[in-house]
């Protein structure tokens, strides 16, 4: 079919209502770069209270706590009579129906059908999981990316599924007669095969949005990881169909079955599918109760920030320490500035603003080191002799042939045969966590001109904050985790840096900022870094809070800073390892080092469950407050930032990836079946993407169930993550008009916003565009000179 295809005027609606229910999908990202995403994403636009009935409606799981767990949280005293009370009245009830509420059973919506499910219905064969489960067999070699040896012909997902469906045996056995043949009738071009299926089907305008979005979440991770093709596809400016393809091998399935008969269910099921979506009693009360959660848990981070004054700080401590933002770098932040009190620790996105497309030594792999809202534009890779990187790359290619021969499917019985016994050590060696530690990368190397160089140094250093008053020695400390045995090892890696560590990206500014050019040109831009001030770059293992120090090329009149750094560290990981040991199962600070690199454990850390709150602030507001890993720091100072630049930014990059990632925790949590990857123990990565748990069925997206819960109680309470941000209330409201995708989180209920008073205590709440009152003042004003 060409391009110049003329389609009439309702099955254009039709190509319209599948665009629509396509973003209704949230991407899923593959286990190299485990990003966290908002299982939300496409009903952000819209209440969530509204959003929660239309997941309803669709089969893509709940949204809100459990009443049994909200009553527990009563009994308990974390929700408060008050509580209850606020957020009672943002649903029209009042306190006694929530309290009633959490006494009672709710009922269960069910999910609008398919016709997969209505023919089950009429015969009592499992259609919905034969479909399920023989587009996740096809599926698995389609998407793979180099795990299977004998991979799939390459071709679009529609091509090759008919290309398999017309072949597959399986539905006919299974008593779905002529399946086969059906699908090798259909046209070879997706647009016509889902004009076709749609007119079998009799789809509605009016019906068609909603079904087919729950036949996308029918195709649950196989549909999030065609989505994540076109969301990145989007991101760059170019289109991906694979999704498009997948809703149409999905219909395809719907008009076989249909033709078994249901017809008159059908037409009753599209009626249904045209309703308008409105939320009942039932979930209104649900959405109530977690509205009392999430007051309970904006209530406590209140009263931590209003027990603790601010602190002026010094005018130029002695060592300055750049950390994430990640909540996971606020107790490291604490215990160092307990180890020594003259250094003062910054907040800041773990990418150090530089988003880079990294090659590291001898690879011919690029890591995208950058928020996956960014698509990187620096190109960096590992410093290194060139012969010698030549070299490595034919050892490297030696290892990896060597290893396919191994596996193969022809060798893999003779070679375990010969050799197998060879490998007893390494086994072993490796079985009792006694592989070396690896040396690490060198330092990256970049061509990226002078000009553009000071560009970003001055619009890093005007978004940390930090243009004045520069220590003698700053640290740009970037995090990763050093796991084995981990298919979502990558969930526990930066998340500002795509699921990468954020050791090049800190390296490579710290390189910057020591470039005597560059600091010419930032001094022409009004920012004078002293000469004598150095920067270095670290790295914080968050499994075992060490962290590794890159100062090679520091010079010999800094030694003894370095040396202070390196005292205050190794404290300050001993106290951060004591802190974390309480709260994981057999934890015991002077074991955390080597659960990173045991077969058998499934929760070497905790990531960044519990995840609750991010505050912009100058760090004097937050220093000496127990957040508990709980917190993201962002350092920001509201008085230097003439015409709100840099609050545009973090509320539009950094909140953003946070409320990703605290909601990615909440949807594993309250949706594990639906967001959430299943039991570690029973994981099987299938097309080096994803995770099946067992040997079949759906591909998993979202965190594992160990990585929220304990085995006894789930360890990240699904609460709305507050973002506290110390700045007057109308400069906060004039960024958000030039941000309505922004303003929309909050107006809509996804995440809530408050203003810091001068002292850290919060002011007054944002309420869909207006400022209700509070205890403290309504207005900022400048802290006393």
């Amino acid at each position: 079919m060409n391009a110049y295809t003329t389609w009439p005027g309702p099955t254009l609606e039709l190509f319209a209502a599948s665009e629509d229910a396509m973003r209704q999908i949230p991407p899923a990202f593959p286990l190299e770069a485990t990003v966290a995403v908002n299982p939300w994403l496409g009903q952000a636009g819209e209440d969530r209270t509204v959003a929660a009935a239309r997941m309803a409606r669709t089969g893509a799981g709940r949204m809100f706590l459990p009443r049994k767990t909200v009553a527990a949280m009563i009994d308990a005293g974390e929700v408060t009579p008050q509580d209850l009370s606020d957020a009672a009245a943002t649903q029209g009830f009042d306190p006694e129906d929530l309290v009633r509420a959490t006494r009672e059973e709710a009922g269960v919506p069910a999910a609008l059908p398919t016709i997969a499910e209505l023919a089950q219905g009429e015969d009592g064969i499992d259609w919905p999981a034969l479909a399920e489960e023989r587009i996740g067999h096809w599926a698995s070699a389609q998407f793979d990316q180099g795990q299977a040896f004998w991979p799939a012909p390459r071709a679009g997902a529609w091509a090759s599924w008919k290309a398999y469906a017309s072949r597959d045996l399986t539905p006919g056995l299974a008593g779905l007669s002529g399946f086969a043949e059906r699908v090798g009738a259909m046209p070879t071009d997706a647009r016509a095969a889902f004009a076709q299926a749609c007119q079998a089907l009799d789809l509605t305008s009016d019906s068609a949005p909603l079904y087919f979005h729950r036949l996308l979440v029918t195709l649950s991770g196989w549909a999030q990881y065609a989505r994540h093709l076109s969301w990145i596809a989007e991101r760059d400016g170019r289109r991906d169909d694979t999704l498009f393809e997948l809703l149409t091998i999905r219909l395809a399935w719907e008009v076989a079955l249909l033709a078994k008969g249901g017809a008159a269910a059908w037409k009753q099921a599209q009626a249904d599918y045209a309703r308008p979506v409105r939320p009942d009693r039932d979930l209104r009360l649900d959405a109530a109760l977690q509205e009392a959660v999430d007051r309970s848990g904006e209530r406590r981070l209140a009263e931590i920030l209003s027990a603790k004054a601010a602190t002026p700080a010094a005018d130029r401590p002695a060592i300055q320490a750049a950390f994430c933002i990640d909540v996971r770098s606020e107790r490291l932040r604490r215990s160092l500035e307990t180890a020594d009190p003259g250094i003062r620790t910054i907040g800041f996105a773990g990418f150090f603003g530089l988003a880079v497309r990294h090659r590291g030594h001898a690879s011919d792999i690029i890591e995208a080191r950058a928020p996956i809202l960014l698509s990187p534009g620096i190109e960096t890779h590992s410093a290194g002799d060139a012969k010698a990187d030549e070299s490595d790359r034919v050892r490297l290619r030696t290892i990896r042939a060597w290893g396919r021969f191994k596996r193969a499917a022809v060798s893999a019985f003779a070679f375990v045969e010969a050799a197998g016994p060879i490998y007893v050590g390494k086994l072993l060696r490796d079985g009792l966590g006694m592989t070396g530690a690896s040396s690490g990368d060198t330092a990256p190397v970049h061509d990226l001109p002078l000009a553009d160089q000071i560009e970003a140094a001055e619009g890093i250093l005007r978004a940390m904050s930090l243009t004045e008053g520069f220590a003698r020695l700053v640290l740009l400390c970037g995090h990763g985790a050093t796991v084995t045995n981990a298919p979502h090892a990558s969930a526990l890696q930066c998340g500002a840096c795509g699921g990468f560590p954020g050791d090049v990206n800190a390296r490579l500014l710290a390189g910057i900022l020591n470039d005597e050019r560059v600091r010419t040109g930032l001094d022409a831009k009004g920012i004078a870094i002293p000469s004598d001030t150095r920067f270095i770059a670290g790295m914080h293992d968050t499994v075992s809070d060490e962290v590794r120090v890159f100062d090679e090329g520091a010079p010999a009149t800094h030694r003894s800073e370095i040396e202070r750094l390196r005292t205050a560290l190794s404290t300050a990981a001993t106290l951060t390892r004591t802190e974390r040991a309480r709260a994981l199962p057999r934890g015991a600070a002077g074991t955390l080092a080597r659960r990173g690199r045991d077969w058998s454990e499934v929760r070497p850390e905790w990531g960044l469950a519990g995840c609750c709150g991010f505050i912009a602030a100058p760090r004097d507001r937050t220093a000496g407050c127990d957040l508990d890993g709980r917190v993201f720091l962002h350092d920001y100072d509201w008085l230097q930032d003439e015409g709100a630049g840099t609050l545009e930014l973090i509320l539009s990059a950094p909140v953003v990836v946070a409320s990703w990632i605290a909601l990615q925790y909440h949807g594993s949590a309250v949706a594990p079946e639906t967001f959430g990857a299943g039991n570690k123990l029973l994981h099987n990565v299938v097309g080096g993407i994803g995770v099946l748990e067992g040997n079949g069925g759906a591909l998993r997206a979202g965190l594992p169930w160990q990585s929220v819960h304990d085995g006894d109680a789930l360890r990240h309470t699904p609460s709305r993550l507050v973002v506290a941000v110390e700045a007057p209330e109308q400069m906060i409201s004039h960024v958000l008009d030039r941000q309505p995708q922004v303003r929309a989180l909050f107006d809509n209920g996804w995440l809530t916003l408050v203003a810091l008073d001068d002292a850290g205590a919060f002011g007054r709440r944002y309420d869909r565009g207006n400022w209700s009152d509070r205890d403290a003042s309504d207005a900022i004003q400048p802290a006393a000179a």
